[in-house]
């Protein structure tokens, strides 16, 4: 069965295959940054993808929460932690993050859905 966040991972995947192509500096030079900012640091690599799940959430952007979502599981972060972190968005962002909150918990249903598959 191909759910949303199949279609996500595909498009993504294709999408940035298709910007990579572009040969502008700005663009590459945002990219690498953005890569780079999750690299272990004095935060770990598992630790910012999990700031990012909260960034993404109060600032109400669903295809960042399903990437950081997926970051989050592939990183170990179990259910309880993540609903933690839900709540942090939530409270930080108030009743507005109450539809993102919806789309995350969906999201991880999925993603453990897919992970049980093994079609991640």
């Amino acid at each position: 069965m191909n759910t949303r966040l199949d279609e996500f991972v595909r498009y993504r995947s294709v999408m940035n295959e298709r910007i990579a192509q572009i040969e502008h500096l700005g663009i590459k030079r945002f990219f690498n940054l953005d890569t780079n900012a999750y690299h272990d640091g004095a935060l770990s690599g598992k630790t910012k993808e999990l700031l990012g799940l909260v960034a993404s959430m109060v600032l109400r952007c669903n295809d960042c929460v399903d990437y950081h979502i997926l970051q989050c599981v592939d990183g170990g972060w179990s259910d309880e932690e993540l609903y933690d972190a839900f709540n942090v968005a939530l409270v930080v962002g108030g009743s507005i993050v109450i539809p993102h909150l919806r789309h995350a918990v969906e999201t991880l249903d999925l993603c453990r859905r897919m992970k049980a598959e093994n079609r991640q």
